[in-house]
């Protein structure tokens, strides 16, 4: 078991602004928001990065995206777009070690991000 800021909300030891959660996934605002729409999705299952994740049950990647694409679309930003951003490791801005979806919407994102 970890102990990120990310373990903690997933195990409810620290209040989050929860606006999904099931038995496969967490999302919840963040707390800096990039856009006017900005949730992190957790997976229930605890890897650190990406490729920790698709290692150990790549079947349940699928679930868990579809989990993602609920919560935009909860969230009304279907219709005009959203990006979703996984950052991994060190040269990618990866700031906890729990892997964690971005859903950044509600105005036109920019290219590149930077």
């Amino acid at each position: 078991m970890g102990d990120t800021i990310f373990d903690k909300i997933v195990r409810k030891e620290i209040p989050s602004d929860v606006v999904f959660e099931d038995e496969v996934a967490l999302a919840f605002r963040d707390i800096n928001p990039q856009a006017p729409v900005h949730v992190l999705v957790l997976p229930k299952r605890r890897a650190a990065t990406l490729t920790e994740f698709t290692d150990q049950d790549p079947s349940y990647l699928g679930e868990f995206l579809k989990r993602v694409s609920m919560v935009a679309k909860q969230l009304g930003l279907e219709e005009n777009g959203f990006r979703v951003v996984i950052n991994q490791g060190r040269h990618g801005q990866q700031s906890v070690a729990y892997l964690h979806v971005h859903i950044l919407g509600g105005r036109q994102m920019e290219w590149p991000p930077g």
